[in-house]
């Protein structure tokens, strides 16, 4: 329940509804199965993500994550908790700064820091971090819904 909404699980924030400075977070700890998983739905058969002896032989010495599984996680945060169920993605800026292994905590972090309400849009800061390293920033836009007006009585 957002702000005693009832519907909050469904709809998530309307426009009207956000604020500068509006921040949320979302936490996982990436697995060997979740690498697995991507690369079965991906199609990303990289030997760098999944072959230890490949992967031992570049500069980072070991298997590291899908940079796209670890930004699916901003995925999750915008699309579940803030602006939440409802909105639409339209676009967003990627910067991979530090490679994610298995077995790392990854949490994504969004914050509201612009407001469009002519179209409605949001613009969001968005990262990732581990142990309280960015390892993935930019920036997200995405479409919310607006109330609607409450329809006149036709009695």
């Amino acid at each position: 329940m957002i702000d005693g909404r009832v519907d909050a699980d469904l709809h998530g924030y309307y426009f009207e509804e956000l604020k500068v400075g509006m921040t949320a977070l979302y936490g996982k700890t990436l697995t060997d199965a979740d690498v697995l998983m991507f690369t079965g739905v991906s199609g990303d058969t990289n030997p760098l993500h999944q072959n230890r002896e490949f992967a031992s032989r570049t500069q980072f010495g070991e298997p590291i994550v899908h940079g796209m599984l670890t930004a699916s996680l901003l995925s999750t945060l915008i699309g579940t908790r803030l602006p939440g169920p409802g909105c639409i993605y339209m676009d967003q800026s990627l910067k991979f700064t530090v490679p994610v292994r298995v077995g790392d905590t990854v949490t994504a972090r969004v914050e509201i820091i612009e407001l469009d309400g002519e179209r409605p849009y949001a613009t969001l800061d968005t990262s990732c971090l581990v142990d309280g390293e960015v390892v993935l920033k930019g920036q997200a836009r995405v479409k919310v819904p607006k109330k609607e007006a409450p329809k006149a009585d036709e009695s």
